[in-house]
């Protein structure tokens, strides 16, 4: 996997911890990449590891910061602050994407900069900064880049659940109801999802590996571009 010194030296820089070059890289290998390089080892197995760094980081910061929030309250901030969108705009503040391994079709359709991309991506660092550094350094990497999200209160009704957030939307601008275009592209074993959602004169797109995943990108990507 072609991750040079300097590529290594500028993300840790960023991210503020040292990670194993061999995990960093493994971290940064999506499996388009894997497939068109012989098969090689991708990101994915990492992925599901830093999901769980993520969660158990993020549900201790809110128990022991919210000590007087209810547990259906700490689950919508919770969902809030890891979802496929949250996880993405923070690759973009570090600006992820020009790390990433990618194949030549995920190149060629904005693979740098989509939403499932750059979130599966963030979860594989949280895995790597685990398994290199341990789990003070994981929990401490997730919490400095994740506690800033929190500051946004207007994400929390959104973020969780923004296809409602767009439909409240609608009745306030006082128009028609969201309505929402879906294309697919890629093999089966790879399938991407493309939605299109119109609320007035107001569109929005969004990618994701399901249909539904793909409606929320969009849906909140509006969302925010109407309140922004």
């Amino acid at each position: 996997m072609n991750v040079t010194s300097h590529t290594r030296e500028s993300l840790t820089e960023k991210l503020g911890v040292e990670i194993d070059a061999e995990l960093l890289a493994l971290a940064l290998t999506h499996r388009s990449y894997a497939y068109e390089h012989g098969a090689i080892p991708h990101n994915e197995r990492l992925e599901f590891l830093g999901d769980s760094v993520l969660g158990l980081a993020v549900t201790a910061m809110l128990y022991e910061k919210f000590p007087d929030v209810s547990e259906g309250e700490l689950a919508k901030r919770r969902a809030a602050v890891v979802s496929t969108v949250a996880l993405a705009e923070v690759a973009r503040g570090i600006g992820l994407g020009e790390y990433l391994l990618l194949g030549r079709g995920e190149e060629q359709t904005g693979g740098r900069d989509k939403d499932s991309i750059l979130a599966d991506t963030t979860e594989a660092l949280f895995g790597a900064t685990f398994l290199s550094a341990g789990r003070e350094a994981a929990d401490a990497l997730v919490l400095r880049l994740i506690t800033p999200l929190l500051a946004d209160a207007d994400r929390f009704g959104a973020a969780v659940d923004p296809k409602t957030a767009v439909q409240e939307l609608a009745q306030q601008l006082g128009v028609q109801p969201p309505s929402y275009e879906i294309t697919s592209s890629g093999p089966d074993h790879d399938r991407r999802f493309t939605a299109v959602v119109t609320v007035g004169e107001h569109t929005a797109s969004g990618t994701g590996t399901s249909k539904k995943q793909a409606e929320m990108v969009a849906a909140l990507t509006l969302w925010r571009n109407v309140n922004a």
